[in-house]
């Protein structure tokens, strides 16, 4: 894969993280202000996504890959549905930063095994200084804004703590598979199938908890930007990238999704970063150039089929 290659595909995972980002923000405002579950934000995010993928690939010739990868949509469409909600339900046990730093931190660090262990990453000095600088600068950026809640028992603290590590493992199977399904079918048609798996999972929410839509304008208007923006726009960059950078790559790119949810409280809600804030962001940023740089120095290609 050229340089040029790589840096695209490294933007391209980068510009779905900062999606992600102010989806965040959006999910916070939706939570607070109007009373939404996370389950109804969830379904309402995947449909709406999944309406405008369909309307631009669902074309007669597209059915037939997706129902030969079939299976592999579905699994990856179930992860991708449920690292969400678990990520969700951890921070309501026990508020917003340890179950972000587990469920941002923990999947580098799995597929990096991963592939070491499949033969396809070489651990070495050079990667492990990376994927610390990277991780170091996660939790860099994220604590402050607070550890565990306060109110959390015992018995939440638990059941928050594993959520996170569930939000973390599926969305390490979601980034292996991802790539295998892009290469496949194309970005498109991929991003298309994972959604709409997602939005089914999502719908059976409603055996237990009632998937609302809201009345007022503007909260309509916000599930609309997260479905458009955060569901297909941001999935179908992130499925382009992932057909194109190592898993270990990819996940790390995706860190950008704090840094930029923290850089946009900071401009919109008058929130200051401190200098701790400052430096993680710059080794963040160090360790997705220099994740780059080392993709795109690779000698072969990825196998197209090697998950």
């Amino acid at each position: 894969m050229s340089h040029r290659s790589s840096a695209a595909a490294m933007a391209a995972a980068c510009g779905a993280a900062f999606l992600w980002g102010t989806g965040a923000l959006v999910v916070n405002l939706l939570i607070a202000r109007f009373g939404m579950s996370p389950e109804s934000i969830s379904f309402w995010r995947f449909v709406v996504g999944a309406v405008l993928l369909a309307a631009l690939f669902a074309r007669r010739p597209v059915w037939a890959g997706l129902r030969a990868q079939a299976a592999w949509l579905l699994g990856a469409g179930t992860c991708m549905a449920l690292y969400v909600l678990c990520w969700f339900l951890g921070i309501a046990r026990i508020g917003a930063a340890v179950p972000t730093l587990i469920a941002l931190c923990l999947p580098p660090v799995l597929v990096t095994l991963l592939a070491v262990a499949r033969g396809r990453e070489r651990l070495d000095g050079a990667l492990v200084a990376t994927l610390v600088a990277a991780l170091a600068g996660t939790a860099l950026v994220v604590v402050r804004h607070g550890g565990v809640s306060t109110g959390a028992s015992a018995a939440q603290l638990a059941e928050g703590v594993a959520l996170s590590v569930a939000s973390a493992v599926l969305y390490a199977g979601f980034t292996l598979v991802s790539g295998r399904l892009s290469l496949a079918l194309g970005a498109g048609p991929a991003t298309m199938g994972l959604t709409v798996v997602a939005a089914a999972v999502m719908a059976l929410s409603a055996l237990y908890t009632p998937l609302r839509w809201p009345h007022e304008v503007p909260p309509e208007a916000w599930l609309l930007y997260l479905g458009i923006a955060t569901a297909a726009l941001a999935l179908l960059a992130f499925t382009w990238g992932a057909a194109r950078l190592t898993p270990t790559a990819l996940t790390v790119a995706t860190l950008v999704e704090p840094l930029t949810a923290v850089l946009l409280a900071a401009a919109l809600l008058g929130e200051s970063l401190s200098a701790a804030q400052w430096l993680g962001a710059a080794l963040m940023i160090a360790a997705i150039a220099a994740l780059g740089r080392r993709d795109a120095r690779r000698a072969t290609p990825q196998p197209p089929h090697a998950v």
